[in-house]
């Protein structure tokens, strides 16, 4: 049985710099491997609110003749390129498992693309709120970009739940998937951090049933944060 959480009932208003550089609510998405965070992403898209994708920002940010890719095939060579110019992702995620250090210097030239990325679509959007959706929100590196959202929407699931989703929607192997969680926050942790959770253990409609109420909360607080920039 799905059920809706309010961690926090209160809302804290921005500060001032925040009022003056954010022109829309920012409820920050995250939750573990096979947990919803894609269906909720369609679900808050189809309300028409603009949805931030943060996993599609770091592929962007590493696109082919992209400023970043060069700042990184200047760091760690021309390996790292496919004979089309493009990011060899295969060896790179292979290089920075094995190396730790080059992990952090990998993520010291794209985390801040990343950012700046982020930050350029939360300006331009027009809807109400926004939705920025990234599995690491939480975790530290993830670019920072909890810091840029004034709400966090955590949608939880239980380790057997993640495991069938996953398995189902990749087709990959209970080990793998296992490695992935352990890389991210345990259940208990991430939730520590929400404002508001979504147990997301049924089906679609008992889902969307849970983020109907969440979404025009979220209408409210956005128009609070109008007035108060106002």
């Amino acid at each position: 049985m799905s059920t809706h959480t309010i961690a926090s009932s209160s809302y804290s208003h921005p500060s001032q710099s925040q009022k003056t550089n954010r022109k829309a609510l920012v409820i920050g998405l995250t939750g573990g491997i096979g947990s919803g965070k894609s269906a909720a992403s369609a679900w808050f898209a189809e309300q028409g609110i603009d949805v931030i994708d943060a996993d599609v920002i770091a592929h962007e940010v590493v696109a082919k003749g992209s400023s970043t890719l060069r700042k990184i095939q200047k760091k760690f060579g021309d390996w790292i390129l496919n004979s089309d110019g493009s990011m060899d992702r295969t060896a790179v995620r292979t290089h920075v498992f094995t190396y730790p250090e080059a992990l952090i210097e990998l993520e010291a030239i794209t985390h801040p693309a990343i950012r700046e990325a982020a930050k350029a679509q939360l300006a331009a959007s027009t809807s109400p709120y926004v939705i920025l959706s990234a599995p690491l929100l939480i975790e530290a590196a993830e670019a920072g970009l909890a810091n840029l959202c004034q709400r966090v929407l955590v949608m939880d699931a239980t380790e057997d739940t993640q495991l069938a989703r996953a398995s189902q929607r990749d087709n990959q192997s209970t080990l793998k998937i296992k490695a992935i969680m352990s890389n991210q926050l345990s259940r208990e942790a991430r939730n520590r951090h929400a404002d508001d959770v979504v147990l997301n253990e049924s089906d679609l409609a008992a889902l969307y049933s849970q983020l109907e109420p969440l979404h025009q909360e979220y209408l409210i607080l956005a128009q609070q944060l109008k007035f108060a920039a106002d």
